[in-house]
Order: structure tokens, then C-alpha cells, then sequence
């Protein structure tokens, strides 16, 4: 089975925006709340981008539920 999502069913976790865009692979970015995601196993991980470029993960803020992806 292919890991990789259709950035057409991709949903950010925090505004709900369709607005994201692929960075990498299993790797997109919310251009309108501006959180980066990754995608594991079916699972949301996101991250807020700090001002030196470094990771802060913002998935405590989220229910697994919120954060599970199906297609």
C-alpha cells in the first residue's frame, strides 16, 4: 500500500484549513495557521516552526482522534 496522502484529502488538525502544501515526503505545512505536520501510521504529528528553524510539537493540543487520517 502507498504511504504517500493526496494533498487533496489533507485537512490541518488545528483550523481545519484545505490549505496545505506538500514540503517533503510525509511532510506538509498549513499556509493558513502556519504548523508544519508530519504523517506516521495514519497519525497527524504537528509541529509549530520556532524563530531558529527548530521543531516544537503542538500534538498535546490535539485529541488522536483529531489527529488520525484516513483516506
Amino acid at each position: 500500500m502507498n504511504s504517500e496522502v493526496s494533498i487533496l484529502e489533507m485537512k490541518c488538525p488545528n483550523c481545519r484549513s484545505k490549505d496545505v502544501g506538500k514540503i517533503g515526503v510525509n511532510q506538509y505545512y498549513c499556509w493558513n495557521c502556519f504548523i508544519e505536520m508530519t504523517l506516521s501510521e495514519g497519525i497527524i504529528n504537528t509541529h509549530q516552526v520556532e524563530e531558529d528553524g527548530s521543531l516544537s510539537s503542538l500534538d498535546d493540543l490535539f485529541d488522536e482522534n483529531d489527529r488520525r487520517f484516513s483516506m
